[in-house]
């Protein structure tokens, strides 16, 4: 009977010791320090090359945060919408919310270079979009956080999925809590994360409808808006104008001041502000940028968190848009 219990408390002990190391190396995946040993040099040499872009574009920044976004509500973030159409797919670089959109490409190729240079084989580029997404925010002003790490690349995807992931300029407050909800992200993840919208531009095709047929939205704010935008499809589709009209090149609180005044530029932006369920997160980040700089970088995290790859899932590309 001793034998017996000796050996039942020797099978529990050792499943809880397998539990426990199953558990801390996960913990060690998403660890930010997860490449300190392969490859020290990860964050300066990603700095280093995103502060060179903003430098010379400002707006790339943007570009940047936004591919990282796009990246982590298709099928989690793997790094798939780098992939370039092969013969066996097509891609997300031509879904509806990416095409002749989604931009930055080429300078996420020159990070990948610049990394692959100092640590050949070891960084994915998925967990590259996750720390320049982070690096755009801090050099044009935002919050900084720390970027968990450990993602591994994504194989193949699909421009249907892109399709049926991304959220739409077009939604309503109801649909986009729901897409958000649906992975995880919280009513204020939905707000904060909007956030990003306080710098970049968008093309007339998507904020045409909001400025021409909708009725929340402030009149001289409109007007000025169409005075850039013609009405007429296919005229004019690809001229720009700032998400936040007061600050586009600065992260900042603005964005929300705007939604407060109905200037969102975007149907999308000015739902989270039209007698909702979102309009007292608005306020409170009108009156509080810190608040709104808080909650941003725990949204980023939990959104970096999305369905990555990790372990032997995936793997790590050598060239962020094609598979190995």
């Amino acid at each position: 009977m001793a034998s017996t219990t000796s050996s039942l408390f020797m099978a529990i002990l050792c499943l809880a010791l397998v539990i426990l190391f199953i558990g801390s190396s996960r913990a060690e995946l998403s660890s930010p320090d997860f490449y300190s040993k392969t490859c020290p040099k990860l964050f300066p040499t990603v700095k280093s090359k995103v502060q060179s872009a903003i430098a010379k574009e400002t707006r790339m920044g943007a570009s940047l945060l936004r591919l990282f976004f796009h990246d982590c509500f298709v099928n989690g973030c793997d790094g798939s919408v780098l992939l370039d159409d092969t013969s066996n797919f097509v891609g997300e670089k031509t879904a509806n919310a990416n095409r002749n959109s989604a931009r930055g490409f080429d300078v996420v190729d020159d990070i990948k270079s610049a990394v692959e240079s100092v640590c050949p084989g070891v960084v994915s580029c998925a967990d590259i979009l996750a720390i320049t997404a982070r690096d755009s925010v801090t050099i044009l002003g935002g919050p900084n956080w720390e970027v968990k790490l450990g993602r591994r690349d994504a194989k193949t995807t699909s421009r249907a999925a892109a399709n049926n992931g991304i959220p739409q300029q077009s939604f309503n407050l109801n649909r986009l809590l729901s897409r958000f909800n649906a992975l995880g992200l919280s009513n204020t993840d939905l707000v904060a994360l909007s956030g990003a919208h306080t710098i970049g531009l968008a093309r007339c095709t998507s904020f045409r409808a909001h400025i021409y047929n909708e009725s929340n939205i402030d009149g001289s704010f409109a007007r000025t808006r169409q005075a850039n935008c013609p009405r007429t499809t296919g005229t004019g589709d690809n001229n720009l104008a700032p998400l936040d009209l007061q600050t586009p090149k600065a992260f900042d609180n603005k964005y929300f001041q705007n939604l407060i005044q109905k200037k969102g530029l975007l149907h999308s932006d000015q739902e989270l502000f039209n007698s909702g369920s979102a309009d007292s997160i608005v306020r409170s980040y009108v009156n509080s940028q810190t608040s709104f700089f808080s909650d941003f970088a725990s949204a980023m995290v939990k959104m970096g968190d999305i369905s990555p790859l990790t372990g032997s899932n995936g793997e790590i590309r050598k060239n962020c848009r094609r598979a190995n």
